[in-house]
């Protein structure tokens, strides 16, 4: 049945789009595309939308590469050899190649390979012909490498003006009419202007910059601005006295949109534009060109030569005579030969299927996604999805490309964290893109964010690619999907559906986004008590279980007290080293000794509890916000760790850590971490403790999904161990920790912090020396254990000193079959 919907809804599909979807006149359709050059997508079970960040390469394109590579020789282009000269006319070649695919005569403009769009920008940004007089301006929508150019204008003393665009279709007795609307910022100017007599009109030049496509909401700007700023620049430029001096050029980062829609230089003389490979097809990256006007590159001021770009230079006298030829003069060193040769590949691909078709084929697919989120609705009727950009219907297809940029709402009106989104997403194999995009303009026009929200947002130590997604009621920066020449209708459709499930609340009440559940009737809440207690002396790696042990200020005596540092200075987990999980411990405390043992390593190494430091090898490390002192071990034992781990690292001991630097540090700032109490490196809290009886709960769920055919995988199950608690206790109902605030385990009193929020270290399962790696149970657990971006199971707890407690008698010693009483 479920089969015979989504053939269904393909059906309704391809009637809408299906002249456009699919390359229906192409060498090849799209299943076929996808059958044969990407068969890793399928073998991944992976639905990839990142397409704005880097698109995919086709497994034909890299035989080609590969074959090429392997049957031919490529020397140095600066060289004189056959195999050079080869080279050079292939470079030539290649030139030629980049500058038809956006219609750019070879006599009118040059191509320069530089190492990515990025250095492109720069180049035009550090040898434009710069002065006091001189403006930039740019578009709000530009990403950060072109917003970086406003620091050599600065520089020099020029204007930099941010400015708005607003296109506008009129109807009219011939046809439609569009007009073009410019609003500008504020003008930001850095040194005071020098004196300006005897410079000429003609001496002035002036840069505006533009995307084809903003690589954050997937607005396509129109062409014509080109000409108009060119030509006619005072029509839209107004009287500001800043812009009305010298010639305008026009910069195009078309980094983006040249994937679907490559600027038309024969009607659009834009004088540079900035354009990536890897955006393009894939391979190779590290690979961009600057595609310059001939009489712009005459303006262009060069400081900095090097090897390929002089034609004679003497080594100790001021003499050099630089090379004529454009190329020759901006391209420093020998360029990147092997990739150019590469390109031709890549070309063929897209040259196959043709420009258009994929830009049709693209558009087919991100407007079918718009259309499916903009109709989301929750129970209350409210809506689900605010896209961001132009969205009536006139403009979906003309305007928009293969981007769409969008925040999620609940039913109450409060927002969805993009990194929840993004946690979600990979669950479900799901790859999309989260943030800003490197492009602050855009996000902040587009969410609606003051200068104060942004300045308050950094002060309160929100940076890019950090988890604050939402920071006073309001997101700082949204989702964006995107779509390449290989994306297929079941990918948009398994998006659909996925953010459907995943966000869409059909109750007609407001939850408020809360989805814990597991609280259920029929079972008997008997008694508990400590089923198990489990310490982990060295931070990510195996801990050992214990009858009885003691505790302090800071957890369980040495849980934790332990950490592996890499020569970088990062602190090694899991997360990122799997194989820690293969190093086991042991405590003895009669002896003293700290046993570890590895599976890579013949010797059990032995570690004096209250020695083996250097005691004078004090160091300042920080980490989750606090500064710790610790001690470093000497050579041999550091060497041990590299052998069992698989790679350079260190080990470090707890000595003690700077609260007052702790609070200073996270002062306003949102957390989940127990910033009060004493912490050896434990994540969040002294104490994580899981419920035996909630494990089992999770384990039958696991069961019903695969019994369901949900998973479509073999049944996962999990022992508590997979969490890494410190006391695993047993009886009543499942999830009934999720209400405790007190517990007290014999006669020791213990405060509750909330839910553990989980990640993906907990789909890690360790067999028989392999690391297997699944989406369980993390995805099951977030079908049902999801508060507010978090996926919860199991609680935090700290010790509680209640008033004479001290004076009871009572030992500081956790026991294993002690009752356990809840408050």
């Amino acid at each position: 049945m479920a089969s015979h919907m989504g053939d269904g809804a393909k059906e309704e599909f391809l009637r809408d789009f299906g002249e456009h979807y699919g390359y229906p006149k192409g060498p090849k359709s799209i299943d076929q595309i996808r059958a044969t050059e990407f068969k890793r997508l399928q073998f991944q079970d992976l639905v990839y939308l990142d397409h704005a960040g880097a698109t995919l390469y086709s497994d034909l394109q890299m035989e080609s590469v590969f074959n090429d590579l392997t049957s031919n020789v490529y020397g140095n282009p600066h060289s004189q050899s056959d195999s050079s000269s080869s080279t050079l006319d292939i470079v030539k070649n290649a030139r030629l190649q980049v500058l038809d695919y956006c219609n750019a005569s070879p006599k009118e403009y040059k191509c320069i390979f530089t190492s990515g769009a990025t250095a492109a920008l720069k180049l035009v940004g550090e040898a434009f012909p710069w002065n006091c007089s001189s403006s930039f301006m740019y578009t709000m929508e530009n990403h950060n490498s072109v917003l970086g150019i406003r620091e050599y204008a600065l520089g020099c003393g020029a204007a930099a003006i941010a400015v708005d665009i607003e296109e506008d279709i009129h109807p009219g007795i011939t046809g439609e009419t569009l007009t073009t609307k410019m609003s500008l910022h504020q003008i930001q100017r850095r040194n005071v202007a020098r004196s300006t007599e005897g410079e000429s009109t003609g001496d002035v030049y002036n840069l505006f910059a533009f995307p084809s496509e903003c690589n954050f909401s997937g607005l396509r700007f129109g062409l014509d601005l080109v000409n108009i700023i060119k030509e006619d620049s005072s029509k839209i430029l107004g009287i500001s006295s800043v812009c009305k001096n010298g010639q305008w050029m026009v910069l195009i980062d078309a980094a983006k949109g040249s994937a679907t829609m490559p600027p038309d230089l024969s009607k659009y003389p834009a004088d540079f534009v900035a354009i990536s490979f890897y955006k393009l097809f894939g391979y190779p990256t590290g690979l961009g060109a600057l595609i310059v006007r001939n009489d712009a590159a005459t303006l262009l001021k060069k400081t900095y030569f090097s090897g390929g770009t002089v034609s004679a230079s003497i080594a100790d006298i001021d003499f050099v005579k630089r090379r004529e030829g454009i190329e020759e003069l901006f391209e420093d060193g020998t360029v990147s030969f092997l990739s150019i040769v590469s390109i031709r590949h890549g070309f063929k691909i897209l040259s196959s299927l043709t420009v258009s078709a994929i830009s049709r084929h693209v558009a087919s697919l991100a407007l079918y996604t718009r259309r499916m989120l903009l109709a989301m609705r929750h129970g209350n009727g409210s809506s689900v999805c605010i896209l961001y950009g132009h969205h009536n219907s006139k403009k979906l297809h003309h305007e928009m490309g293969s981007i769409i940029s969008f925040n999620l709402k609940r039913p109450d009106g409060s927002w969805y964290g993009y990194r929840e989104v993004e946690k979600l997403a990979s669950l479900s194999t799901i790859q999309l893109r989260t943030g800003c995009f490197c492009n602050p303009g855009a996000c902040a026009k587009y969410l609606g964010l003051s200068h104060l929200d942004l300045i308050s947002n950094t002060e309160a130590g929100h940076v890019c690619w950090d988890d604050h997604d939402i920071i006073n009621g309001k997101p700082v920066g949204a989702v964006r999907v995107s779509f390449g020449y290989m994306s297929t209708y079941e990918d948009a459709k398994k998006f659909v559906d996925f953010v459907a499930s995943s966000f869409v609340s059909p109750q007609n009440h407001i939850n408020h986004g809360n989805q814990m559940k597991g609280l259920e009737n029929g079972f008997v809440d008997t008694g508990y008590y400590l089923k198990s207690i489990t310490i982990y002396p060295i931070k990510s790696c195996g801990g050992f279980s214990a009858r009885s042990w003691p505790f302090s200020s800071n957890g369980l005596t040495y849980d934790r007290q332990w950490i592996l540092k890499s020569p970088t200075g990062e602190i090694l987990t899991q997360k990122k080293v799997p194989e820690m999980g293969f190093v086991s411990t042991f405590i003895d405390l009669s002896q003293g000794i700290l046993f570890v043992e590895s599976p890579r390593c013949k010797e059990r190494l032995q570690i004096t509890l209250e020695s083996n430091v250097y005691e004078d090898a004090i160091e300042d490390i920080e980490l989750y916000g606090q500064r710790y002192k610790v001690y470093s071990y000497d050579n041999e034992t550091n060497a041990w760790f590299t052998e069992a781990i698989g790679r350079t690292c260190s080990l470090l001991k707890y000595s003690s850590f700077n609260q007052d630097f702790t609070l200073k540090k996270i002062k306003g700032a949102a957390t989940c971490r127990d910033m009060k109490n004493k912490l050896n490196f434990a994540n969040e809290a002294q104490f994580l403790l899981v419920s035996e009886e909630s494990v089992c709960d999770l384990n039958r769920r696991l069961s019903s999904d695969v019994q369901k055919g949900i998973s479509g995988r073999a049944i996962v199950q999990v022992s508590a161990s997979r969490f890494r608690p410190n006391l695993v206790v047993s009886g009543g109902r499942p999830y009934a920790e999720d209400g405790w605030r007190h517990i007290k385990i014999g006669n020791k009193h213990f405060s509750s912090l909330g839910g553990c929020n989980r990640c993906q270290i907990i789909n890690l399962a360790l067999n028989s020396g392999q690391v297997q790696k699944s989406n369980e149970p993390l995805a099951t657990l977030a079908s049902y254990r999801r508060v507010k971006g978090k996926i919860l199971f199991g609680i935090l707890l700290k010790h509680a000193t209640i008033d004479g407690e001290q004076q009871q008698g009572g030992d500081s010693w956790l026991h294993v079959g002690q009752d356990i009483h809840p408050d």
